[in-house]
């Protein structure tokens, strides 16, 4: 068995719904507390990067949509036509609120891991702080692959560990504890924001990432470390179809 095969979500897909369920309401606070505003600025750079790429009629597929931000994103930069899907009904109620007055884009509840859409289907895919709580990794990118077109786009944003150094030390206490501290008290719900750092630190670091991408197919064009190496901003090509 490779060890690829192993790499997944700490929690099941039906207890990382029902934690995104209740944390719906707050969801939005918490990420711009955490990140110190900076998740406004990252998605807008993960929106860019799609907005460059010709798309000709093609959709662009944002996955994982939680409550809209990186598919409004996606529509300021001059996408118009994007599909948001997501497998928690709490998270696609507050997008459906946000995005409302926002014709280019559609929601969908559907589960990552088997879209419900035909191969080829879109010009990129984006997918913000969603990877790391699906439940195999490689299965996850393969699939993403699966329904781009050929010279499509994959945008990877996500948190990724920091094992090393003075400030993974600095880090790993803000995260391991004052966040937990801070979303329970903002979010009612320290158990999920117990998870988030527990997670970010089990997740895959950069390397890794970039060989489960070629792996499935695709290869980097793109790849930057934002705040300190805590976050990864990752751009793919599908250069051939996934390997099995």
């Amino acid at each position: 068995m490779h060890e690829e095969s192993r790499w997944g979500a700490l929690r099941s897909p039906s207890e990382v719904r029902a934690m995104f369920d209740r944390i719906a309401p707050r969801y939005d606070l918490l990420n711009r507390v955490m990140s110190w505003g900076q998740d406004v600025q990252w998605r807008k750079q993960a929106a860019a990067l799609v907005a460059l790429q010709p798309r000709g009629e093609a959709p662009v597929l944002d996955l994982a949509t939680g409550t809209g931000d990186l598919a409004l994103a996606l529509a300021q930069a001059g996408v118009d036509r994007i599909v948001g899907v997501d497998f928690s009904l709490g998270m696609l109620r507050r997008a459906r609120q946000k995005c409302s007055q926002q014709p280019a884009i559609h929601l969908v509840c559907g589960d990552a891991m088997h879209l419900p859409f035909p191969s080829g289907t879109f010009a990129a895919c984006t997918i913000a702080f969603g990877l790391r709580n699906l439940p195999d990794y490689p299965a996850a990118v393969q699939e993403m692959a699966r329904v781009l077109r050929p010279g499509g786009l994959l945008v990877v944003l996500e948190t990724t560990p920091v094992r090393r150094g003075g400030f993974g030390h600095l880090f790993r206490w803000y995260f391991g504890w004052l966040v937990p501290f801070v979303g329970g008290l903002l979010s009612g719900n320290r158990d999920a924001y117990t998870y988030l750092p527990r997670s970010t630190a089990a997740f895959l670091d950069v390397p890794q990432l970039v060989r489960v991408m070629s792996q499935a197919g695709l290869r980097v064009e793109y790849a930057a470390q934002l705040m300190r190496g805590t976050v990864a901003l990752i751009a793919a090509r599908r250069i051939s179809a996934p390997r099995c």
